[in-house]
């Protein structure tokens, strides 16, 4: 059977999100579903949105968009290149664009990697059993009926785990990091985003179906578990 696998916040790490494709076994029927944030503090921002895009042109993957992919085109728009976007990883966005062709403060963005963001991305995908957010989803409101500032934008904390969506449906969402490296999942809703720009992260690849999951790091290093037994260093 055809896998659904939802992969967590990438944030320039093409090696590792390269190694993670190949650990899974990813085959040709597989459905990858990508949460946002593949751009800002790892070293190869540009190279992870050409590996999607190709991904997305072969009809492999459904792509969300991210509150970080969100500031930079912001700050293509704004031309305000200086401050808030570079200091949340943004500097080091700009380095991958220059080292591949193009310096985003005077061409933008290539034109495909631009039509990505703003047109292939979606807000939201929703399936049978699940829907996907980058950040979260209000649980009382219809899933088309989202505003930006919660579905991009509002962490899930630690104290206020999300109630359960009026859909019945499962939540995969990123955006909140999580330190201890491993999915944080609480039954009818799951977070992705494994800190793989951090010390002890990793990039996390889900098959939500069956619960089982993958995990790269930069360096190479790979590990398996399941949502309810992860994996331990």
């Amino acid at each position: 059977m055809p896998r659904t696998l939802a992969i967590g916040d990438i944030h320039g790490y093409l090696n590792a999100l390269e190694t993670l494709v190949d650990f899974v076994s990813l085959k040709s029927d597989d459905i990858l579903i990508t949460v946002g944030d593949y751009v800002d503090r790892g070293p190869d921002s540009a190279g992870v949105i050409e590996w999607l895009i190709q991904k997305f042109d072969e009809g492999q993957l459904v792509p969300l968009r991210g509150n970080h992919d969100i500031m930079m085109l912001d700050a293509l728009d704004d031309g305000e290149w200086e401050g808030g976007w570079q200091s949340l990883g943004g500097d080091k966005t700009l380095d991958s664009y220059r080292r591949f062709g193009f310096d985003p403060e005077k061409d933008g963005l290539p034109e495909r990697h631009r039509r990505f963001l703003e047109s292939d991305c979606r807000k939201i995908h929703v399936t049978d059993n699940h829907f996907f957010v980058h950040a979260f989803a209000h649980f009382r409101r219809r899933l088309d009926d989202q505003p930006d500032h919660i579905v991009y934008w509002k962490k899930w904390e630690s104290w206020a785990d999300p109630h359960p969506h009026v859909s019945g449906k499962t939540m995969i969402c990123g955006h909140t990091s999580q330190k201890s490296g491993s999915p944080r999942s609480i039954g009818h809703a799951v977070c992705i985003d494994t800190w793989v720009y951090g010390k002890t992260g990793w990039l996390t690849c889900l098959d939500v179906d069956t619960g089982e999951l993958w995990q790269a790091r930069e360096s190479g290093e790979t590990r398996m578990g399941w949502l309810d037994e992860p994996p331990d260093d």
